[in-house]
């Protein structure tokens, strides 16, 4: 059946069309494959033909025909709209069946089927996100007209749709749009406000009468009508402070959720309806707090009701009975945000601030008086920080579980816990002077080792040192922590007895807290006494605990590795016997980061100590095929154990290569995961390789796939070619530069300035490594490198780095660059002498594009090494050539003070083993490659000083003294005073 048959059939009859899409959208639905796809692939043909929409709307508005026909048929409508229901689209539909399929979609409201419902009233939405009100003004009217019906199904079928229309209006955020919303908002709030009330009223009544049945049906209109009113409330208006109805109904929430509130007592156990009474008690919530994010100082009028409401529930006996867990969330949430909004914060000069702002600081403190603060902290503290039953039972029968939750699992952000910590440490930070003596004081009272059978106790003390420790940074100057640590502190983590185990547990973590604030370098030793202990606490949860703190001991700026190394082997035994015996990908995965974090910071001292880790990795990798990111921290520890073995690293190669290879290859799922580290683990594995293997060297095929993404991590693909070009030019460059070089020609045609510039930097280093055969494997590179300069590249970085290149061929392969200008000229159709001459005149006027000395001494070198000549455009290019040279003498050459000489700094003659201190890396083996190659390389070995000297001394000679004489009268007389001081001695 082809689409144009189909096209006719439509015209002519839309009942006969329905009955041939009908039959295949019912093959559609089908779960054979050989029926499935020829039928989604005709459907595919039908999508562009006129009708096709018509005989959909045809087809799902017909409730005798099976629903998953009917539900496929609203989908392929609701792609349409995506793809052709704009004017400007290809295929775009007529204006007339655009109006006959408006129509057709609000015709009746009765559809039986929820989710296709819910399906109707999205595409509605999208089509009155383009059309409303302008091409579609009937549709407004028409829904506000369907709520009113009372035949339950068309009520709520419209009202679902009518919420639908209005969150995808409200969505938009063009001038022109947010104006039009606007008067719409005005123009049906009144209403929306009614529908609601009538609503929540219906709803009141029938749970007086114990009707949960139509009870629950009545909720669901509120839950709509109150998205509804959330949308129009805090998107429709500019100044919604000054509209009576929105402030009246705003106000109004407050005793509505109270009513609702209520309502949880006398709701039985029919789930349904006390699952969406806890919707819309949080939706009540999710209005105010989006009103005051969006409107802070039009909530001002709300602030005293919403501070009074939220602490009357949160946090007195209000709540008992009525609260429960996510509505706590919100009400401390909304606290939050009062207690935090930056529009309520006075200037440090109260004149700068605006009155808005003053009157809102003053309601907030009127309101946050010291008792009020006071029951506030202590209630956070001895209520809501206490470990529940829950916990304490998930903590025994779950640990790792338990952990992964603690520090911030999946589930963590939407728990109450979180939310409560990060209220305390908000308002702490806000009346730190007011609850720092009342901390201070619950902190006084506990005292001393606490009685091992007072569980109360012991939780009550958990919460208080869970206080100090949220609040460290408030208490650095109120709390002697060096002195509580030798005093108490280290005490309670020597009590071993099993139910003392959360104090052990919180202490670590306190610590851990306190370590970054205000902790005595001279204490560390004892810390590190204390850490190793309690890697073997008998508690799982302790020791992940401990594990934590200490890789914030070791991250921190204050970190002294001579302190460590005496407790090194133990604890990396330790922490690797943790590693082998938790089982979760989450914790296997957080203490490899605690055991990279010690590799790091120790680095070469690790070596004697890896044989365990080295040889447990393989199988852990083999384990976590399922789980990358577990895969992620694997590398990671490889890349810090890489860098702390160096060249002992090459005993890994088994293992490491294979893992590269898997990591880096785009043909393979897992490199998205895998992909940034694997790069990472590559490079690191050749800066520290003391010879290119054939399996190094093989693995490089990755490459090429890698440089046609052109991702962000091109940077590191480019550190990588450098790596192998430092580690083995010659090898390399013979299996891989012609592949290279296509590649590289190919990116610079669609790259980034950047980009170009580490393209020609991997050129230069290849250059600089062989400088014999470099140009003739780059050969391709090179004429546009020279046109560049010919044609004065606009961007200074790229321009000094094409000059970097060109300057390394005319230094050091003179024969090449004469190949190249003679090419160069032929393609141009320039004579070879004007070419040269032009080359020249942009180098000289370029030169400051040049900011690295290196790259300055070069172009001085290479433009000198055209001397002597007998060349006319040479000699009349002497004077930009003298100016180069004595740029670059500027650069390089530095006095002595003793003598009163001058000396080429960039000069190197021989190879020393740098000394390192404590704190600094040591030397990789590509450090050491790039300190021989520099041995090589003209610009560390050739003073410049000397060079003008014999290369002025041989154009003198090949001249004559008045020749030469007639030459130098071209150079300005202050840079030939200059020259001659450089020069004197000679």
């Amino acid at each position: 059946m082809r689409g144009g048959c189909f096209t006719i059939v439509i015209f002519m009859d839309l009942n006969s069309a329905s009955t041939i899409v009908l039959q295949v959208l019912t093959q559609a639905t089908s779960q054979d494959t050989a029926v499935l796809k020829p039928a989604e692939e005709q459907l595919k043909q039908w999508e562009t033909q006129p009708g096709f929409y018509s005989v959909l709307l045809n087809i799902f508005t017909n409730h005798s025909l099976d629903v998953n026909v009917r539900w496929l048929a609203v989908l392929y409508f609701k792609n349409g709209i995506d793809r052709y229901w704009r004017r400007v689209a290809p295929h775009a539909l007529s204006e007339e069946e655009k109006s006959s399929l408006r129509a057709g979609l609000i015709t009746n409201f009765n559809e039986p089927v929820n989710q296709i419902a819910t399906q109707i009233s999205v595409l509605i939405a999208k089509v009155a996100r383009l059309d409303c009100p302008r091409q579609w003004p009937e549709l407004i009217p028409t829904l506000l007209e369907s709520v009113k019906v009372q035949d339950d199904l068309r009520q709520h079928r419209a009202l679902l749709t009518f919420y639908h229309v209005t969150k995808t209006l409200a969505s938009k955020r063009l001038a022109a749009d947010r104006k039009l919303f606007y008067d719409l908002a005005s123009g049906i709030y009144s209403f929306a406000c009614s529908l609601w009330n009538h609503h929540t009223d219906t709803f009141l009544q029938q749970i007086c009468t114990g009707d949960e049945t139509a009870a629950s049906n009545s909720l669901e209109r509120t839950l709509l009508s109150l998205k509804v009113l959330r949308k129009l409330t805090v998107h429709g208006f500019v100044e919604p402070h000054r509209n009576a109805e929105v402030m009246g109904f705003l106000l109004g929430v407050f005793e509505r959720l109270r009513q609702f509130l209520e309502c949880s007592r006398r709701i039985g156990t029919e789930k349904l309806c006390r699952d969406r009474l806890e919707k819309t008690i949080i939706l009540f919530t999710k209005v105010l707090l989006d009103f005051l994010d969006q409107h802070p100082f039009s909530f001002t009028p709300l602030i005293q009701r919403s501070l009074e409401f939220a602490v009357s529930y949160v946090f007195t006996e209000a709540g008992e009975g009525v609260v429960f867990e996510r509505f706590i969330v919100q009400c401390m949430n909304l606290i939050k945000m009062i207690v935090k909004n930056y529009a309520y914060k006075p200037s440090k000069n109260f004149e700068d601030s605006s009155l808005e702002t003053l009157e809102a600081h003053k309601i907030k403190t009127s309101f946050f008086t010291y008792p009020t603060l006071t029951e506030i902290c202590r209630r956070l503290v001895s209520q809501y920080f206490l470990l529940t039953e829950e916990e304490l039972t998930m903590w025994e029968e779950d640990p790792e579980g338990f952990t992964v939750e603690e520090t911030g699992g999946d589930s963590w952000k939407y728990s109450l816990r979180p939310c409560t910590e990060v209220l305390f440490i908000d308002i702490f930070h806000e009346y730190n002077q007011t609850l720092t003596p009342v901390l201070l004081e619950m902190v006084h009272s506990l005292q001393g080792p606490t009685n091992v059978e007072d569980s109360s106790a012991i939780l009550i003390k958990d919460a208080v040192y869970n206080a100090v420790g949220l609040a460290a940074y408030e208490l650095f100057d109120s709390v002697d922590f060096d002195q509580w640590f030798k005093s108490q502190l280290l005490a309670e983590l020597q009590v071993s007895h099993n139910r003392y185990k959360p104090i052990r547990r919180r202490v670590i973590w306190l610590i851990g807290q306190w370590i970054s604030v205000k902790f005595k370098s001279d204490l560390r030793p004892m810390l590190y006494e204390a850490i190793r202990n309690l890697l073997q606490d008998q508690d799982l949860v302790v020791r992940i605990e401990t594990a934590t703190t200490l890789k914030l001991t070791v991250d921190d700026f204050e970190f002294r590795t001579d302190q460590f190394l005496p407790y090194l082997e133990s604890m990396f035994t330790l922490l690797f016997q943790l590693l082998q015996e938790v089982t979760e990908c989450d914790t296997k995965m957080h203490v490899l980061h605690v055991l990279s974090c010690v590799i790091e910071r120790v680095n070469m001292q690790i070596r004697p100590y890896v044989g365990c880790l080295v040889q447990y990795l393989p199988l852990l990798w083999k384990q976590s095929e399922e789980h990358n990111m577990l895969r992620c921290a694997i590398l990671t520890t490889l890349i810090h154990l890489v860098q702390g073995l160096g060249t002992d690293s090459k005993n890994l190669y088994p293992f490491l290569l294979p893992v590269i290879q898997l990591s880096t290859d785009v043909s393979q799922p897992p490199h998205v995961y895998l992909l940034e580290d694997g790069l990472e683990l590559w490079l690191v594995t050749l800066e520290n390789s003391p010879c290119l293997t054939p399996e190094l060297l093989r693995i490089f095929q990755n490459m090429s796939a890698l440089l046609e993404l052109s991702s962000e991590n091109l940077r590191t693909c480019f550190k990588i070619i450098n790596a192998y070009i430092f580690l083995s030019c010659p090898e390399f460059l013979q299996m891989y530069a012609t592949d290279l070089c296509q590649s590289f020609c190919d990116l610079l045609k669609d790259i980034t300035t950047e980009g170009q510039v580490q393209v020609l930097k991997v050129v230069e280093n290849v250059l600089k490594v062989n400088p014999v055969l470099g140009p003739q494997m780059f050969q391709p590179l090179l004429p546009s490198v020279f046109r560049g300069i010919i044609d004065g590249e606009r961007y200074p970085v790229v321009m000094s780095t094409y000059l970097g290149v060109i300057g390394r061929v005319l230094l050091q392969n003179t024969s090449f660059f004469s190949l190249l200008l003679n090419q160069m000229a032929c393609e141009l159709g320039q004579k070879v002498d004007q070419l040269l001459g032009n080359m020249i005149e942009m180098w000289v006027d370029r030169i400051d594009n040049i900011t690295q000395p290196e790259r300055r001494k070069l172009s001085a070198l290479a433009l000198l090494s055209l001397l002597p000549s007998e060349n006319s455009v040479v000699q009349d290019k002497f004077c930009g050539i003298i100016n180069v040279s004595v740029e670059g003498l500027h650069d390089v050459m530095t006095e002595d003070p003793e003598t009163g000489t001058y000396k080429d700094c960039m000069l190197m003659s021989h190879f020393e083993e740098p000394k390192v201190t404590e704190d600094e890396e040591p030397p990789t083996e590509q450090d050491k490659r790039k300190k021989t190659l520099a041995l090589k390389d003209p610009v560390h070995t050739v003073s410049l000083q000397q060079f003008v000297y014999e290369k002025l001394k041989a154009q003198q000679e090949l001249l004559g003294e008045q020749g030469f004489q007639a030459l130098m009268e071209t150079v300005d007389t202050e840079i030939v005073a200059q020259l001659q001081g450089f020069l004197q001695g000679f």
